[in-house]
């Protein structure tokens, strides 16, 4: 792609400018808010555009508007409000490949990945469609007579969406488009680093809700001040705060969500684990392993992080990986050949550089790796580092691609190092062995949100509800019955009778019976 001519064609078809605004409150109208930031191309480290940053007016602006764009979505039929994702999906579609290419290119995944992310939201919206015609309640039995007592779900409110850039998309559509069918609007506040993405996919929603009287369920604020976040998470507009990224900033976030009785849905750090047994399929569990650890450059939440192997089996698992981490081809992401991208920014190099330096320092011994590459863009070499699982810099998240190789004798001692983290997201188990499957998906073998049996730990399907715990902040998204997040349960009870029975038993009566 010619970094020039095909861009400038590109943020033409998708109503980009290398100048754009900083906030929407979904109606057509944008804020040029107060100064800009830049959108930088991690792979030649220039910048894209400039966008306007929001301040305190635009955020207060943006809030009253998407309250008072509640109390009209939330009396329209669910089935209608899925109307409105249908047609988004459909646009999705028509646009998929300049978005995918977009997200390549602000972001770095390569482009197979950045389609791949455009594909997650059109599923995750036909999932939407499906669920506004389902949301239901019970009918529960009563101990009184006469009486029926029932549960049933209303729309939430605001729905505040932080998202970080390795998924700049996705995971908005996995919020954004459950909360509209459930009657809910949505503030999205995406990542600094990902700041075009998310305007394309606005001027997309703009024309598709001015069709459907739908203005205003979704809104956009655009910023590089973290102040902007926190701004979201204290307001008592907001009803249900999503926050995606990492676990320091998860655990500012939330308090303030909590000091006024909010709904919080944090998806947080991982610090995933591949756990492999002696009769594990190694052609089944290699390309897993790699794509864990190498996809997006090691900057998913869900990446492998760690390889726990059984020791007779460790210098094998060590070669063959050497071999494929030599065959990963390093590069443009626009590039169909390239395998693996850029790094998100400088920082994002140094962390890599610091956390290589801090595990040589612990005794690691680099297998394979281990440098950055010279030349423009943020690039460095996948990196396989001979580890131990207690050390500090493996139990922190490093996001880059980095990945630490132990053996493990026992069972029992595999499943423990794998859950000795603070995280709790993603793990996977590669064997043949029936029975040791089974007791790594017993509530005594992985602790984390998500368990995967000779699959990897990166590649969640939309039908699943996606979060872990711990650390990594008990949020569930997308799929199940992730949906009642973004709803307000209520218990109903109907007396059809003359008479008044209380629950329990309770005889409650004036003196003679009489006299009410």
């Amino acid at each position: 792609m010619n970094r020039g001519r095909d861009v400038e064609s590109l943020f033409d078809r998708l109503g980009l400018a290398r100048t754009n605004p900083a906030a929407t409150a979904g109606d057509g109208t944008w804020r040029a808010g107060v100064g800009e930031f830049m959108s930088e191309d991690p792979a030649t480290g220039l910048p894209l555009a400039s966008i306007g940053r929001a301040g305190a007016a635009d955020c207060q602006a943006v809030l009253d508007a998407a309250a008072a764009a509640f109390l009209r979505w939330r009396e329209v039929p669910a089935p209608r409000r899925g109307l409105f994702v249908r047609d988004l999906a459909d646009e999705l579609r028509r646009q998929r490949d300049d978005l995918g290419t977009l997200v390549a290119l602000e972001v770095g995944k390569i482009r197979a990945e950045g389609l791949g992310e455009i594909q997650e939201m059109i599923d995750i919206a036909d999932y939407a469609v499906g669920l506004s015609r389902q949301i239901g309640g019970l009918t529960l039995p009563s101990e009184r007579p006469a009486h029926r007592l029932m549960e049933q779900w209303h729309p939430l409110g605001v729905v505040g969406c932080v998202t970080a850039f390795n998924f700049p998309a996705a995971v908005w559509s996995w919020n954004a488009f459950i909360a509209a069918v459930c009657g809910d609007t949505v503030v999205w506040k995406p990542s600094p680093k990902a700041p075009l993405t998310a305007i394309a996919i606005h001027r997309i929603v703009e024309r598709v809700a001015a069709r459907h009287d739908a203005a205003g369920v979704f809104s956009l604020l655009l910023g590089d001040d973290p102040a902007l976040a926190a701004s979201l998470a204290a307001d008592r507009r907001v009803a249900l705060f999503s926050f995606t990224g990492s676990s320091a900033v998860g655990h500012h976030l939330a308090p303030l969500v909590a000091a006024r009785f909010g709904r919080c849905l944090l998806e947080c750090g991982g610090n995933n684990a591949v756990i492999v047994d002696e009769t594990a399929d190694l052609d089944l569990a290699l390309p897993a392993i790699v794509f864990g650890a190498v996809g997006t450059a090691g900057q998913r939440c869900t990446t492998t992080r760690r390889l726990l192997v059984h020791a007779s089996r460790l210098d094998e698992v060590a070669t063959r990986l050497a071999h494929a981490y030599a065959r990963v081809r390093i590069g443009d992401p626009l590039d169909p050949a390239t395998l693996m991208g850029p790094l998100i920014d400088a920082a994002a190099v140094d962390h890599f550089a610091a956390a290589v330096a801090e595990a040589r320092a612990a005794g690691g011994r680099v297998l394979v790796g281990g440098e950055r590459i010279a030349g423009p863009g943020h690039f460095v070499a996948p990196t396989l580092i001979r580890a131990e699982n207690h050390w500090p810099i493996v139990q922190r998240e490093t996001f880059a691609p980095i990945l630490y190789l132990m053996p493990w004798q026992e069972f029992d001692e595999a499943i423990r190092m794998q859950n000795a983290v603070p995280q709790g997201l993603s793990s996977a188990l590669f064997t043949r062995d029936l029975l040791r499957a089974e007791r790594f998906l017993a509530a005594s073998g992985s602790d984390c949100g998500i368990a995967n049996i000779n699959a990897g730990t990166s590649g969640a399907e939309i039908g699943g509800a996606f979060g872990g715990e711990k650390e990594t902040g008990g949020g569930r998204e997308a799929g199940s019955d992730a949906w009642k997040r973004y709803m307000r349960r209520q218990t109903v009870v109907v007396n059809r009778g003359n008479t008044l029975p209380l629950a329990q038993g309770i005889v409650f009566d004036l003196p003679g019976g009489k006299g009410w």
